[in-house]
């Protein structure tokens, strides 16, 4: 466990909201003295929107933390959080660099998507937009059950009910996010993946992303 560049004790020590919907934040859950070797070795993602994994090219210690957090540790833990059998479920995972301004408009996630985790990987962050909100209904990003800081290895997990509503005000620069999701087979998987990819490619060549809202 001590080898891991994040903190599993930190995890299953953080309380879990369950009203309205299942939720957990675990600040610094990615150990401070693996942040900026992570961060020296994150993709570049010069343009908003999600990349798939596949898509991306990073350094070692950007691979190892993704290692750790699809590995077998984590997802015990998860599970025993969470009260979920994650056994046979894939994981996908995507990454963020920048937010546009349109980005953060409230939403859930796919239902196909089982368990959302979030991890935030900036310095420590001072503006008051781009904090992403958790939600109590569809129409108010005021109406906040909780508010987490998007900075120096956060982490958000929840579990992706129909309730599970968030989105964030608009900000619009550099704003690194890792999304993890559990999902409900491997097709989910080849799609989601397929899809990302074919709208990185687009987003490439304008140079810029489309609206996704998410994260």
């Amino acid at each position: 466990m001590s080898a891991l560049p994040i903190d599993l004790e930190a995890f299953e020590a953080a309380p879990v909201t369950r009203e309205p919907f299942v939720f957990a934040m675990v600040p610094r859950f990615v150990k401070q003295d693996a942040l900026g070797a992570i961060n020296a070795d994150y993709p570049l993602v010069a343009h908003p929107g999600s990349f798939p994994l596949p898509t991306l090219q990073y350094g070692p210690a950007f691979a190892q933390l993704m290692a750790a957090i699809q590995g077998p540790e984590f997802t015990r833990a998860v599970e025993r959080k969470l009260g979920i059998d994650l056994k046979g479920r894939p994981t996908m995972v995507t990454a963020r660099g920048v937010s546009a301004a349109r980005d953060g408009q409230i939403h859930t996630d796919s239902r196909t998507k089982l368990i959302t985790v979030l991890i935030y990987m900036n310095n420590a962050w001072e503006a008051k937009t781009g904090r992403l909100r958790l939600l109590r209904g569809p129409g108010d990003l005021d109406d906040v059950i909780a508010e987490v800081p998007p900075d120096e290895g956060t982490m958000l997990i929840f579990k992706n009910e129909p309730n599970a509503w968030h989105g964030f005000h608009a900000f619009e620069g550099p704003r690194r996010v890792i999304q993890l999701n559990w999902v409900t087979d491997q097709g989910v998987v080849w799609r989601e993946q397929t899809r990302h990819k074919v709208s990185a490619f687009f987003k490439r060549l304008r140079g810029r992303g489309a609206p996704s809202g998410k994260m």
